[in-house]
């Protein structure tokens, strides 16, 4: 399947086995896939979130209630994110749930806010609560730092920032949490972190105005794709490579004082940075679809470079992507194709969970 080889940190099932594990956004498309992984790990996963807003999802598709112990709670309430925690303990907490589309915070700044900085206030503050917690990891988003276009790779020490409602949404939860670390968790000996994950690509996403599902649907409606900017470049990330390096990172949070409280995930440091028109021509071919049309968007102010730099995760967790840009885009379509085709969605995560383990 086109893994590469690295230092790449093994996931220790030992210390998994058993872990009593809060995953809020448990419904979303790499919320799912981290559902059906801690699974099979055998962890003991609550979920908490909103119902899908995708149609299909992979959260029904790959029937993620069967698996976990799902609550549907909105964050931006106090009293129902109480109330799901009430009577539970946890050891490990993956905060995962958000607003995650840029131009969906750009149509409603407001509601994005909400989410996504009071609703981690609001599950940081019910935390306090627990007394069992091992590590608690928030995952925000590489667009957290004050992006000058340069195209240098931003690192963990950078001033953080955000010119788009999204951007700065996640800037400012990356505040709350050093906020809440500094003066509740820490103190109580519980690591509080955050994880700024790139643009990940995988199969079962749906969501409006990603590239790859934009992808799927025009590939499947016999259409062409239509690229805003396909000049920009984006730190792409294949799902399973996101989300071994948050697992990771969670399990040293755990079990390794001093571990960093804050980490990037993106391509292997140095390696070569894919416009959007590259990785959309990669999806096109393995679909044998129509090739993408140009419709710009004068009126974005989305930005037109963005790249991290993961080297840190590398020296601190002995963790790197294993996928690049063609093999991430040959495993997504691979997934598309073979769903299409009648194979069970959660046989196929499975499949491809169980050999990205496999692979050394």
């Amino acid at each position: 399947m086109g893994f590469g080889r690295g230092a790449v940190a093994a996931l220790d099932r030992g210390f998994w086995q058993g872990k009593r594990v809060l995953l809020t956004g448990h419904t979303g498309f790499k919320g799912s896939w981290a559902a059906i992984w801690l699974s099979g790990l055998d962890a003991r996963v609550t979920g908490l979130a909103l119902a899908p807003d995708q149609t299909p999802s992979l959260f029904e598709q790959a029937d993620v209630t069967s698996l976990i112990d799902s609550h549907l709670a909105d964050l931006r309430d106090p009293a129902a994110v109480e109330a799901v925690l009430r009577g539970r303990t946890f050891d490990l907490v993956l905060h995962m749930a958000a607003q995650p589309i840029v131009r969906t915070a750009i149509e409603d700044p407001i509601a994005t806010f909400a989410s996504n900085v009071m609703g981690t206030a609001n599950l940081l503050q019910a935390l306090r609560a627990q007394t069992a917690l091992q590590a608690v990891l928030v995952v925000t988003s590489d667009k957290v730092y004050a992006n000058s276009e340069s195209g240098r790779a931003f690192v963990e020490g950078d001033a953080l920032g955000g010119k788009d409602p999204y951007s700065a949404s996640k800037a400012a939860t990356e505040i709350v949490v050093r906020s809440f670390a500094a003066s509740y968790f820490e103190a109580a000996g519980v690591p509080l972190a955050t994880a700024r994950g790139g643009n990940v690509i995988g199969g079962g996403d749906y969501s409006r105005d990603r590239l790859v599902a934009d992808i799927v649907r025009a590939a499947r409606g016999q259409e062409p794709v239509a690229l805003r900017h396909p000049e920009a470049t984006r730190p792409w990330q294949h799902v399973l490579d996101c989300l071994a390096g948050y697992l990771t990172q969670l399990q040293v949070l755990a079990t390794v004082p001093g571990a960093p409280r804050a980490l990037n995930f993106g391509p292997r440091p140095g390696g070569p940075q894919v416009t959007v028109g590259e990785l959309a021509s990669l999806g096109v071919q393995a679909l044998g679809a129509q090739p993408w049309r140009h419709e710009p968007d004068p009126n974005s102010i989305e930005a037109r470079s963005l790249a991290i730099d993961a080297g840190l995760a590398a020296r601190t967790l002995g963790f790197e992507s294993r996928l690049e840009a063609p093999a991430a885009v040959a495993l997504t379509m691979d997934w598309y194709r073979r769903q299409a085709d009648g194979e069970d969605a959660l046989g196929l995560c499975r499949e491809q969970i169980t050999a990205y383990e496999s692979a050394s």
